[in-house]
C-alpha cells in the first residue's frame, strides 16, 4: 500500500484532474494509520459527472442489446479476474478479512451475471388484433441519468446491486460511494473502461453530504438508489422525491433469529455466531438479536459462548483472522458504548469484546472490538432498540412462539429474519406471518440470489422497489404502451366518428 495514495473522482471515462477544495482521510483500521486522501466533490464536480452521464445517455440508450451485453460479459470476466485484487483493496480500507471481502465481490458478481441476461429481461408484451387491424404492445425504456449512494460496509457489492442492472437497461450512472473506503469504486470504474463501456456511462464522485445533496437535487438525475441507515434513507427518500425523482432507499435493520425448542442447537449456535460477527457485524443482514424460546436459552448461550471463545480477531490480511477491526475509531467507540449501556440497563455481558487483544505492536491503535454477547436483553434497552452495526449479539428470552412473533412485529425494522426449527409447520407459519421482507428458515442471513430482489419492509425501506432482480429492472426502466394500426392499402375515406373497439 502506498501511504500517500490519492483517490480522485472518475468522470467521463478518466480520473478527474481538477483541484479539490476539501479532502477526507483514508485509514487502515487495523493500525489506525492514515494511508491516503480522498477528494470531496463540490457542486462543480457533481455537475461535471452528471453532465458527462447526460451526454453519454443518448448513445448508450440507443446501443443495441447485443452491444450492451457484450460489454457486460467483458466486465464480468475482468471482475472475476481481479477478484483477489479487489478483496485486498477492500480489506485495507474497511478492515474486514480478505476472505469476507472476496465473498462480497463474488456476490456482486452474481448481479453482473444476472444483468448479462438483459435481452430477455427487457422483453415487453404484445397483443395482436386488439381491435380491427390494431395491435398493442409495451416496451421498457431507460430513465436517463441515475445515481447510487452506497455505504462503507460493502464498497463493492452494494454498488453492484445497482449499476450493472441500471447500465444494462440503458441508463447512465453516477456513483457516490462511502468516503471511508473509496478505492474499490474507482477500480470498478477502471474495469468498466477496460471492458469497453463508453466514456460517461459510469462515473464516480466522492464526498459527504454536499455531494449527496448535489445528486438528490440535480434536475438531470432521474432516479436515486440508496443503502444506509434508516434516518439517512428517510432523508434521501424525502429529498429526492421532493425533487421529482424515483427513489429506492434501503434503510437499517434489527434482524431477529428465533430459535424454537426443537431446533438443532449446534446448528443454531453456529449460525448465530457466523451471522452475528461476520464482517464485524457491520452489515444490514447481520443477526443482532437471538430470540431463545424457553427452555433453550441457557443451552444455546453456552454453545454460543464456546464458539465465540475460539474466534480469532486480527488484521484482515492475516489468513488466521476470522474477524477484523471496525471501520473507524469513532464507530468503534460508539459500538462499545452500547455494551456499557446494556450493563447499566440490566443486561448481562456474557462475552465482553472490549477485552480483545490483537497481536503486534503495530496494531495497538487499531479500531478493535471483539465479539460481544449480551444476555437477558429486553426490548426497552438501547442495545435492543438501536441498530448497533457492530459485533454485538443480544439474546432475548421469551416463553413461546407467539411471544417471539409479537417481539418481531413490534420492532420498527423489517429487513431480515430467521427461524431455526425442525418443525415444518412452524416454519411455514412463520414465513407466512412475519412482517419482514427477507426470511430464512434454518438460514441465518437470507440474502436473496441476484435473480430475486433484496429489500425489507417497514422502516427498512423507503420507496416501492427492492434492489436487483426484476424489481431492479423495473426500477431502472419505465413502461411505454404503444397502440398501432397499419391500414390496408385499399382503405380510404374520412370518418369523424368516435373510435370504438370492434
Amino acid at each position: 500500500m502506498n501511504a500517500g495514495k490519492h483517490v480522485r473522482h472518475w468522470i467521463n471515462g478518466k480520473p478527474y484532474d481538477g483541484p479539490a477544495e476539501r479532502q477526507g482521510d483514508i485509514h487502515d483500521p487495523a493500525t489506525g494509520r492514515t494511508t491516503g486522501k480522498v477528494d470531496f466533490a463540490s457542486s462543480e464536480e457533481v455537475n461535471a459527472a452528471v453532465a458527462a452521464a447526460r451526454a453519454a445517455f443518448p448513445g448508450w440508450r440507443d446501443a443495441s442489446l447485443a452491444r450492451r451485453t457484450a460489454v457486460l460479459f467483458r466486465f464480468r470476466e475482468l471482475l472475476a479476474a481481479h477478484r483477489d485484487e479487489l478483496a485486498a483493496l477492500i480489506s485495507s480500507e474497511h478492515g474486514k478479512v480478505v476472505s469476507d471481502a472476496a465473498g462480497e465481490v463474488a456476490r456482486g458478481l452474481e448481479v453482473v451475471e444476472f444483468a448479462c441476461g438483459i435481452p430477455h429481461l427487457l422483453k415487453g408484451g404484445f397483443s395482436e388484433n386488439v381491435s380491427g387491424r390494431v395491435d398493442a404492445y409495451s416496451i421498457l425504456q431507460p430513465l436517463g441519468v441515475v445515481a447510487g449512494i452506497t455505504p462503507f460496509n460493502f464498497p463493492a457489492m452494494v454498488p453492484m446491486w445497482m449499476f450493472p442492472v441500471a447500465i444494462a437497461c440503458g441508463n447512465t450512472f453516477v456513483l457516490k460511494p462511502s468516503e471511508k473506503d473509496p478505492s474499490a469504486s474507482v477500480r470498478l470504474a477502471e474495469l468498466w473502461a477496460d471492458a469497453g463501456l463508453p466514456d460517461g456511462v459510469f462515473n464516480v464522485v466522492h464526498g459527504d453530504k454536499a455531494a449527496v445533496d448535489g445528486l438528490l437535487e440535480h434536475p438531470d438525475v432521474k432516479a436515486v438508489s440508496f443503502v444506509g441507515s434508516t434516518p439517512i434513507a428517510r432523508y434521501v427518500y424525502e429529498t429526492a422525491a421532493r425533487h421529482g425523482k424515483r427513489v429506492q432507499a434501503l434503510g437499517g435493520a434489527k434482524n431477529h433469529m428465533v430459535v424454537l425448542p426443537d431446533a438443532d442447537l449446534d446448528l443454531a449456535a453456529d449460525a448465530a455466531v457466523s451471522a452475528g460477527f461476520g464482517s464485524a457485524g457491520e452489515r444490514c443482514m447481520a443477526i443482532s438479536v437471538v430470540v431463545a424460546v424457553d427452555p433453550v436459552g441457557d443451552r444455546l448461550l453456552d454453545r454460543i459462548r464456546e464458539r465465540v471463545a475460539d474466534l480469532r480477531v486480527g488484521p484482515g490480511d492475516d489468513p488466521r483472522s476470522q474477524m477484523g477491526p471496525l471501520v473507524t475509531r469513532e464507530h468503534r467507540d460508539k459500538v462499545a458504548s452500547y455494551i456499557d449501556g446494556a450493563r447499566e440497563q440490566g443486561a448481562t455481558v456474557a462475552v465482553d469484546g472490549r477485552e480483545v487483544e490483537v497481536e503486534g505492536a503495530e496494531h495497538a491503535d487499531g479500531f478493535w472490538l471483539g465479539p460481544t454477547v449480551l444476555d437477558h436483553v429486553t426490548p426497552e434497552m438501547d442495545a435492543y432498540r438501536d441498530e448497533i452495526f457492530g459485533p454485538v449479539l443480544s439474546v432475548v428470552r421469551v416463553g413461546s412462539y407467539d411471544e417471539a412473533m409479537a417481539l418481531i412485529a413490534a420492532n420498527p425494522y423489517g429487513n431480515g429474519t430467521a427461524i431455526f426449527t425442525n418443525d415444518g409447520g412452524a416454519a411455514r407459519r412463520f414465513q407466512n406471518e412475519v412482517e419482514v421482507g427477507m426470511v430464512g428458515i434454518n438460514v441465518p442471513i437470507p440474502v436473496p440470489m441476484a435473480y430475486y430482489s433484496f429489500g425489507g419492509w417497514k422502516d427498512s425501506l423507503f420507496g416501492d422497489s427492492h434492489a436487483h432482480g426484476m424489481e431492479g429492472v423495473h426500477f431502472y426502466t419505465r413502461t411505454k404502451a404503444v397502440t398501432a394500426r397499419w391500414l390496408d392499402p385499399s382503405h380510404g375515406g374520412v370518418n369523424l366518428g368516435f373510435p370504438t373497439n370492434g
